[in-house]
């Protein structure tokens, strides 16, 4: 039968449920278990697709085209298979699910409550789409004590009684603050937090307690003590300096061995963590060092760049290359002085312009990307990147000089424009400008048409054609960025019907390729995706020669 593990967090927000739910899977599959992740969001929004990048960080988006939180992210890079539309949900979407019922009268005229129509609704999600998994890992956002999140404890704890508790594990992550004047860690949050939790009818099976130091014996005694656990299934959670160390850490403290031995499965078999030994000897032992400018747009916020970031890093270990980043605000450098650009981008091996939305730093991004072009610089354009570039080369190759996107203005000549109408599962898609903002983009993995003999094409090893997630809703104009190819531009990656230019290259450039789609999505630490690969190698070519 499935066994479920249900990870909560408490004491403060951002410890990393997340993080830690992402390592547990990737233990648990080592062993050779089939593992399924999914996340509970309680916030009132239907997704994150509309939510500001400083308030909820990145939007990670599925093959299937779901616009998620980003944890969803670290599971697909630490188990590496593809999460679903069906393994995320908020607390909007499922108050919306329950009044959409409400009005087609599928509750007979009942008076819809919290319990049982809500809570109902969260069950409905937990044992959705399932198959044959063996382990199902349910993270619930935010903490304990929200009050957006009082249902899904509700919910869960309904559950566990459903099926049997023997079936179900609750995991608790907190916080085992140090208080340097007194000169040790302080278990009290820890003891509230899981009060807090008890309150709600649920005892956790295990205590992960992040930290800065290791618990003494005396410590983790009076730990279980107050929460009602054994001592050994208190397990300590140190900070690690690299994600990648997370997993054996956990597996060093026991955490995998606790968790089989809740659900009688002792005689497991023994973890296969290579990939992941392999991973930290590349990071503790660096053979190159290059230096990467990202010029975005949330730089103040790095969770807004959590799979960008870790993309470079994978493309790093898969060349034992230490990649040094420097975030860029892009609006920051659009009133520096020519000897100020040059300053900035002084000792920098490659220049990397990722997406977003809105028009504040476009500008920025346009001198970003001329300085790599003029420069011969390695650069790697990603969605808006794209888009800005192929503006720039419009405005300083082509000469047109109100080049621009109508995202931004409408007195331009359009380069970029707004999609109407495109094919998605064979069904024709239709947007306009007073289409609703949410969920309603190009989303998910599309395919694209690779040109033979092409950047593109070398650094996918030949392949025809390639599938990669998108999530915009603006579009280069064909026509326009066609005329670039006269000027030693190539579109080197189309939509199969030729419409759409997803890959544009420059002929004349050690390295110069820009991209519709996200590739960041798809990286590994243990499988880099090829671009990112190419554009750090291309960057490590150039460190070499300066």
């Amino acid at each position: 039968m499935t066994k479920y593990i249900f990870i909560t967090g408490g004491v403060v927000s951002s410890l990393g449920k997340g993080m830690a739910s992402a390592a547990i899977g990737s233990l648990l599959q080592a062993r050779g278990y089939k593992v399924r992740m999914r996340k509970m969001d309680p916030y009132l929004n239907l997704d994150p697709g509309t939510m500001s990048p400083y308030q909820h960080g990145e939007v990670f988006v599925t093959e299937d085209g779901a616009e998620t939180d980003l944890d969803l992210g670290h599971y697909e890079r630490f188990i590496d298979n593809p999460c679903h539309k069906t393994d995320s949900i908020s607390g909007g979407r499922i108050y919306y699910n329950v009044l959409t019922k409400e009005r087609q009268g599928e509750y007979l005229g009942a008076t819809v409550q919290a319990i049982p129509h809500v809570t109902d609704e969260i069950k409905n999600f937990i044992k959705s789409d399932l198959t044959d998994e063996d382990f199902v890992l349910y993270e619930i956002g935010g903490t304990v004590g929200d009050i957006e999140g009082t249902l899904f404890l509700e919910a869960i704890r309904q559950y566990a009684n459903e099926i049997g508790k023997e079936n179900c594990l609750f995991l608790h992550l907190t916080l085992l603050p140090y208080i340097p004047t007194a000169g040790e860690l302080k278990t009290k949050p820890t003891q509230h937090s899981v009060k807090q939790l008890q309150e709600t009818g649920i005892q956790p099976n295990i205590l992960l307690c992040r930290s800065q130091m290791m618990l003494s014996e005396s410590e983790r005694s009076k730990i279980a003590l107050f929460c009602n656990i054994s001592p050994e299934d208190v397990i300590i959670a140190l900070d690690a300096d690299s994600i990648y160390k997370i997993p054996l850490q956990y597996h060093e403290e026991g955490l995998d061995e606790r968790i089989l031995h809740y659900f009688k499965m002792d005689t497991a078999p023994k973890p296969d963590l290579s990939r992941w030994e392999n991973v930290i000897s590349v990071i503790n032992n660096w053979e190159h060092h290059v230096n990467i400018a990202v010029v975005g747009k949330y730089t103040s916020l790095l969770e807004a760049y959590k799979s960008l970031n870790e993309a470079i890093c994978h493309a790093g270990i898969a060349l034992k290359t230490k990649v040094h980043i420097t975030w860029l605000e892009a609006d920051s450098l659009e009133h520096k002085t020519a000897e100020q650009i040059d300053d900035t981008f002084k000792d920098i091996h490659g220049i990397l312009v990722p997406g977003g939305f809105g028009n504040r730093g476009i500008e920025g991004k346009i001198i970003a990307e001329a300085y790599a072009r003029k420069h011969n610089i390695p650069f790697f354009g990603i969605c808006l990147g794209m888009q800005t570039a192929v503006i720039e080369a419009c405005r300083h190759v082509l000469g047109i000089a109100n080049a621009n996107s109508t995202e931004f203005t409408k007195n331009c000549t359009p380069v970029v424009a707004l999609m109407t109408e495109w094919e998605k599962d064979g069904q024709k898609q239709i947007r306009t400008e007073n289409t609703d903002v949410g969920g309603t983009m190009r989303l998910g993995a599309y395919p694209c048409c690779l040109q033979p003999g092409t950047l593109a094409s070398k650094l996918y090893n030949n392949a025809g054609m390639i599938y990669e997630r998108h999530r915009h809703r603006y579009e280069v104009n064909m026509e326009i960025a066609s005329k670039l190819e006269e000027k030693g531009f190539i579109i080197s990656g189309k939509s199969p019907d030729g419409i759409l230019p997803e890959i544009i290259e420059c002929k004349n450039h050690p390295f110069y390729i820009a991209v519709q789609f996200h590739p960041e999505f798809k990286s590994r630490a243990f499988n880099a995706h090829p671009i990112f690969k190419g554009f750090i190698q291309a960057a490590l070519q150039l460190s070499s020669l300066l």
